[in-house]
């Protein structure tokens, strides 16, 4: 190991030493299968959420759990099957493939439907099924060459690729300390579902539930109510347990950013009249939220030139033919970049001609939004590393925005090419998810991508028929399939369909000063010294909290408030629980969720 050897190959050799497993079973026929058989149904069940609430329910510890507790039952029914067992890094690689085909119910949540609101237009299923496959792959495609800036050098947490990771350990781990974590992690997984299912079930049977949705005191500011302005708090303890994960930085920066926009912000704009009641948050905040996010993220991935100089010229060798770097000590485990620019190419074109055969998008467009959506992939990653949260809607308003102004008339063009944006920026955060586990595991990346390629293809398989059976266009929007999000997506369109003059008074003025909030927050992180960062706002956290629900960014902190007093009060049970506690009630309460939604698909539930 040289000494001037680049820190990035330090780390690598480092982690090859100690962490990888490459003698382990990973990518093995039954892993694959589970996952995609998994990962379609809970495509389905997450398609259903979607369309009733607008969220959607997160796949990854959800598949990993379900596919352990499936072959441990089975295994004591049919003992041949425990002869190999399922290796910790299996488990891993069945949650990719499952985790990838949740992630396809999001276009079919927003821009599909979205599509017969604003025009009336519907889509075969045939031409369904290539659209999603071509936007999904894109997506994973566009990831590769983000995985080692943002997991092997920047190490983001990711907080749902520790979750899952933290999980597969308690799970496949033995010992004393294991079973400790393991029972923490059981208890609150245990308590998420029951708090999950007596707040959302609504069975005849039940003598009590907890209220439905967020908890909030009768108050007024300025004269508006705390419901309306969404200040509250959410008994999700999913949100919980995600705020315990990110930080307090991530937390109090998510609180102090909901107070500005819903507490100040809220209010005058609504006092105003600029918006009406109750849509302050999808037709004016989410502007100013979306101006900041951007911003941020571009000052802060331009603070990284020379890795980008290096990224380009290494792309640029290989597609001259030249070689890849022989002393990459990770050249025959990670995923080549030959893999990224060959699928980017192949994926990118595909929605290009797709898009001109099937909604009459002009080629240059379809080649803008395609090369638009790598740099808004990269922003919706890094907020997902950092918040655990995916900006996918707002990264779809923002390639609308674009074509507000390319194609001011054309809501199909607006549409489906944000559906390029989101489809994408979905599936590239939901694989550095994965690879974010796999990492902390040992895993090998290039084996995860190729999981997550079938699991693009078990959602195809699985949900278009889905959708093209069950959900009949002239009730999207009814009492039966409220479809929120797609809902909002039609809205801008048509509003932006007379220019970008048809925003709400005030939105562009918000907006211009959330880019240059964006820029001065991103420039204070990058510039401070490394021991002052964790006393700097977190830029991305904060756009994130404009462009949720108040109460959302208020559970978070409250999680991760909790978690920070009971790492300063119990250090050494801080270090060993807090991890293990947030990752159950994740899983508990994702759990509970995908149970309620299939027993309301079989009437077993009341549907209210």
């Amino acid at each position: 190991m040289s000494a001037t050897e680049p820190a990035e190959d330090r780390e690598a050799r480092i982690w090859l030493r100690d962490v990888y497993r490459g003698d382990t079973r990973q990518l093995t026929v039954r892993a694959v299968v589970t996952g995609m058989m998994l990962g379609g149904v809970m495509a389905l069940s997450n398609m259903y959420v979607g369309f009733k609430t607008g969220w959607s329910v997160g796949v990854t510890i959800t598949a990993c759990i379900l596919a352990y507790a499936l072959f441990s039952t089975a295994a004591r029914f049919f003992p041949a099957l425990a002869r190999r067992e399922l290796t910790i890094l299996e488990n891993n690689m069945m949650s990719s493939v499952a985790s990838a085909a949740g992630a396809m119910s999001t276009i079919f949540v927003t821009a599909i439907p979205a599509l017969y609101l604003a025009t009336g237009q519907t889509v075969g299923w045939l031409e369904l099924a290539a659209w999603a496959a071509a936007v999904s792959l894109l997506g994973v495609f566009m990831a590769i060459p983000m995985k080692r800036q943002q997991i092997n050098l920047e190490k983001l947490p990711f907080p749902t690729g520790i979750a899952t990771a933290e999980t597969l350990t308690a799970m496949h781990t033995h010992g004393e300390d294991a079973r400790k974590k393991a029972r923490a992690l059981a208890v609150s997984a245990l308590t998420g579902a029951v708090v999950s299912w007596l707040r959302d079930a609504r069975a005849r049977f039940m003598p009590f539930h907890l209220p439905g949705g967020p908890l909030m005191p009768s108050w007024t500011i300025a004269g508006q109510p705390l419901s309306r302005l969404t200040l509250g708090l959410d008994p999700s303890l999913l949100l919980v347990g995600a705020g315990a994960i990110i930080g307090i930085r991530a937390g109090v920066s998510l609180l102090l950013s909901a107070l500005v926009c819903y507490a100040v912000v809220g209010p005058f704009v609504l006092n105003h009249g600029w918006v009406e009641l109750g849509a302050f948050r999808q037709k004016w905040a989410l502007w100013p939220g979306v101006a900041l996010l951007v911003s941020a993220g571009l000052t802060s991935f331009l603070f990284r030139w020379r890795t980008i100089g290096r990224a380009f010229s290494t792309l640029g060798r290989l597609v001259r033919g030249g070689a890849p770097d022989d002393e990459d000590p990770l050249r025959n485990i990670e995923a080549p970049a030959t893999w990224f620019v060959w699928g980017t190419l192949a994926s990118g074109g595909a929605c290009i001609v797709l898009g001109a055969a099937f909604f009459r998008i002009s080629w240059w467009m379809g080649a803008v939004a395609v090369a638009a959506t790598f740099f808004l992939a990269l922003i919706a990653s890094r907020a997902s590393g950092e918040t655990d949260i995916n900006p996918i809607g707002p990264m779809g308003k923002i390639t609308q925005l674009i074509y507000g102004v390319l194609a001011p008339t054309n809501m199909t063009t607006n549409l489906m090419t944000a559906s390029i944006t989101a489809g994408a920026a979905s599936h590239a955060s939901d694989l550095l998810v994965d690879l974010k586990s796999g990492y902390i595991l040992g895993a090998n990346p290039r084996k995860q991508v190729i999981a997550q390629l079938f699991g693009c293809l078990a959602g195809t398989l699985f949900v278009v028929p889905a959708y093209w059976l069950l959900i009949d266009p002239r009730q999207i929007g009814s009492d039966k399939w409220p479809a929120p999000a797609a809902q909002v997506w039609a809205g801008v369109a048509k509003v932006l369909a007379n220019g970008i003059d048809a925003l709400p008074p005030g939105a562009r003025s918000g907006a211009l000063i959330a880019v240059a909030v964006g820029i001065a927050l991103a420039l204070v992180e990058e510039l401070v010294p490394k021991d002052r960062r964790p006393y700097t706002l977190s830029p991305v956290a904060a756009g994130i909290a404009w462009v949720v629900p108040a109460w959302n960014s208020i559970s978070m902190f409250t999680g991760a408030l909790l978690a920070w007093l009971f790492l300063r009060l119990r250090p050494a049970k801080g270090e060993r629980y807090n991890l293990p506690v947030a990752s159950g009630l994740i899983a508990g309460e994702s759990l509970m969720a995908v149970v309620i939604a299939a027993l309301v698909t079989l009437h077993v539930l009341s549907a209210e």
